[in-house]
């Protein structure tokens, strides 16, 4: 399941398909050993309706499926692509977008640019018309600063680009709701673990997500060749 170029895993794992958060963990290994665990664990937010199968590197499975709207995180296996932010620079490897007031994903299904992420300046306004997923959210009516710094989980994107309409969209890694709100399907960190996690990824190790319940992750283990994780067996 996981390739063996990739030597940085990022897992998160939650207590079953209802909850609403979740424990990471950061494992590194020398191609063609085993993992180890490696850096801080940390308390994430998940999505406010727990989480459901997305589509992502692993093979498709039985139980919830992600959807646009349903507010689950989706579990499975994904590559981490890439760091954004609103700051001219992030201290990460990661290549890195600053997104500007015009960058919006677009999480309109009927869209054919359903679940990219864009300058809307550049495209036809019906579009790009109705998404609500601006990515400097410090400019809009009500801001907040989630979207400070984060990455890219690609789900449902196959080869870079968007995969199914309505399977979900605009799914990142970024900062934690300073009101403790949960997310619409992203994980949220506070903003210290965020920061470590950037400083300590490389794209050289093509560094990949895994978010699964702790009942799918036991169910997998063998299977996936996943890493022992402390306190599950």
């Amino acid at each position: 399941m996981i390739p063996a170029n990739t030597t940085q895993l990022v897992v998160v794992i939650s207590d079953n398909w209802d909850a609403t958060g979740g424990q990471l963990y950061q494992f590194a290994r020398v191609a063609g050993q085993p993992w180890q665990i490696t850096g801080q664990t940390s308390q994430v937010d998940l999505g406010r309706n727990g989480t459901a199968w997305g589509l992502g590197l692993h093979p498709v499975q039985s139980g919830p499926q992600k959807q646009e709207g349903d507010g689950k995180a989706p579990a499975g296996l994904f590559r981490l692509s890439a760091a954004f932010g609103a700051l001219p620079a992030l201290a990460t490897q990661m290549p890195y977008q600053q997104m500007s007031r015009f960058d919006y994903c677009i999480d309109v299904p009927t869209s054919p640019l359903y679940n990219q992420t864009l300058d809307i300046r550049q495209y036809r306004p019906e579009w790009t018309a109705g998404s609500s997923e601006p990515m400097r959210r410090d400019l809009i009516q009500k801001p907040d600063a989630v979207y400070k710094q984060g990455l890219f989980i690609d789900h449902n994107f196959s080869s870079g680009e968007a995969r199914q309409t309505g399977a979900g969209s605009c799914i990142f890694m970024h900062l934690k709701s300073p009101d403790g709100r949960k997310t619409a399907g992203c994980t949220a960190l506070a903003p210290e673990h965020l920061t470590a996690l950037l400083q300590w990824l490389s794209p050289q190790a093509e560094p990949l997500y895994l978010l699964l319940p702790a009942s799918e992750y036991q169910r997998l283990q063998q299977d996936w060749l996943l890493p022992a994780l402390p306190g599950l067996r």
